[in-house]
């Protein structure tokens, strides 16, 4: 797959088989993502691979302190609610995501149960967990644009190798389970995850695309006249 192939075909994949991935091929990946560029050469990217039983425990205690209603707790900074265009892009993806699964508006079982997925990284076999230094701090605004990077590199370079995978804010909103399971060290900040496995071609929202706007919508040429 060449790389206009694959930044062209890759989306985002929410439903994986068990089948396990080799910690070879996924180092394949991480090679090729960690060509990623980064401010002035820093590289204050870590990435924590998960699989197994340490992976199910990160599910269980996410899922289980978000159903007991324990507030998320993320180490960076929260967005908080979108509005006007960003959330209208939000909907419409939740739209088509929906109408995939088969989820009605008012079926608070399988909505509640989809929320669910998130928390449990789409029931991935493996999560990456992507942090930095935290002597980028404070404000680490340039290390999270480079991680914005490497994270893309990870997703492009797993689809370029016949995986899906997702980033995943959910998997990580409970980072105090994270941190303890994974044992990540107190010198680094938890950034998002990354859901990664072989795709199910039967789980339907894997068919989703989102949509994007056309280049002219986004973009200003400047002395092209």
């Amino acid at each position: 797959m060449d790389l206009e192939q694959a930044m062209r075909e890759r989306r985002s994949i929410r439903g994986f088989t068990d089948k396990p991935v080799e910690r070879e091929l996924l180092e394949e990946i991480i090679a090729l993502a960690n060509r990623a560029p980064s401010s002035m050469n820093t590289q204050p990217w870590h990435l924590h691979v998960l699989t197994g039983e340490p992976l199910n425990q990160v599910r269980m205690g996410n899922q289980t302190r978000m159903m007991e209603g324990v507030p998320p707790s993320r180490e960076i900074t929260d967005h908080g609610a979108y509005a006007g265009v960003h959330r209208d892009r939000q909907i419409e993806i939740a739209v088509q995501l929906f109408e995939a699964m088969g989820i009605e508006r008012d079926n608070k079982e399988k909505r509640l149960d989809w929320v669910m997925r998130g928390f449990r990284q789409f029931d991935a076999p493996v999560s990456i967990v992507v942090c930095y230094d935290k002597s980028m701090e404070p404000g680490g605004t340039i290390a999270h644009f480079d991680l914005g990077a490497v994270t893309y590199g990870l997703v492009l370079a797993a689809w370029s190798k016949g995986l899906g995978a997702v980033i995943n804010g959910q998997g990580i909103m409970q980072s105090p389970v994270v941190r303890e399971i994974a044992r990540i060290p107190d010198d680094q900040i938890i950034m998002t995850c990354v859901a990664l496995g072989w795709p199910d071609e039967k789980f339907e929202a894997n068919s989703v695309v989102s949509r994007r706007r056309p280049v002219e919508n986004l973009t200003r040429f400047v002395g092209f006249e």
